[in-house]
């Protein structure tokens, strides 16, 4: 038996110490994991989860339900890949948390969809402050261009909690200081209310103490991933 909570508990507590009083969320990302996994680890208390593949999501979180229906109440998801429009409708039920919207089309769809089903969801801006063509999100202008309309974008279902960022592709420590500095400032000249969800296993006490309020850590807490034997 793996000792999740511990590795959990011990980020959580370092992330504590840097934060300056505003502890952030730690979401512990199963993606790739097996279903046996996630019911240790919900069974040992973590309650945040990010998972990147809706359809795997929805079978282990399904029977996470299933066996522990407290857990429907008590368990975040947080969908931390990309949001396409053709697969949002799957979002709705199983997710709380959407982080990675990075287009005007498909924020409109998760409107209309929240709406439609009537469950709530949470969603935040995907940025793409390195103007990388292999990465989808707003680009610092077209959200500076569209400041006064941001907020204009949720109903009563769909609430925009605020923006994720990530470093390069590279992850070149420089640049990646500078993408975290660049959204933080963003945040604090003209979006103060709305949260940062910026940060992973090799740059989260940067994003951290640069004021990210939710973190994504995987290997750290359930060690390296399998693609090899991952079905999306």
């Amino acid at each position: 038996m793996s000792d999740y909570i511990s590795v959990y508990q011990s980020i959580q507590h370092e992330m504590n110490s840097l934060s300056r009083g505003n502890p952030p969320t730690l979401i512990a990302v199963s993606k790739t994991k097996p279903y046996v996994v996630v019911k240790e680890a919900y069974l040992q208390g973590i309650r945040e989860f990010g998972e990147n593949y809706i359809p795997e999501a929805i079978d282990k979180f399904t029977r996470l339900r299933e066996e522990f229906p407290e857990s429907e109440s008590n368990v975040n998801v947080h969908h931390i890949g990309p949001v396409q429009s053709g697969t949002l409708r799957k979002l709705f039920g199983i997710f709380s948390y959407t982080h990675g919207v990075g287009s005007f089309s498909s924020l409109s769809e998760l409107l209309k969809r929240a709406e439609k089903e009537k469950k709530k969801i949470r969603y935040f801006l995907q940025t793409n402050l390195t103007n990388e063509n292999t990465k989808h999100g707003f680009s610092l202008e077209t959200i500076l261009t569209n400041k006064d309309e941001l907020s204009k974008y949720q109903n009563e279902y769909c609430i925009w909690e605020g923006f994720m960022g990530m470093g390069p592709s590279s992850g070149d420590p420089n640049q990646t200081k500078e993408v975290f500095t660049n959204l933080a400032k963003l945040r604090e000249e003209h979006f103060p209310e709305q949260k940062l969800s910026m940060g992973m296993s090799g740059d989260y006490g940067l994003a951290v103490e640069l004021g990210s309020n939710f973190v994504r850590i995987g290997s750290k807490i359930f060690g390296e991933r399998d693609y090899g034997t991952h079905s999306v």
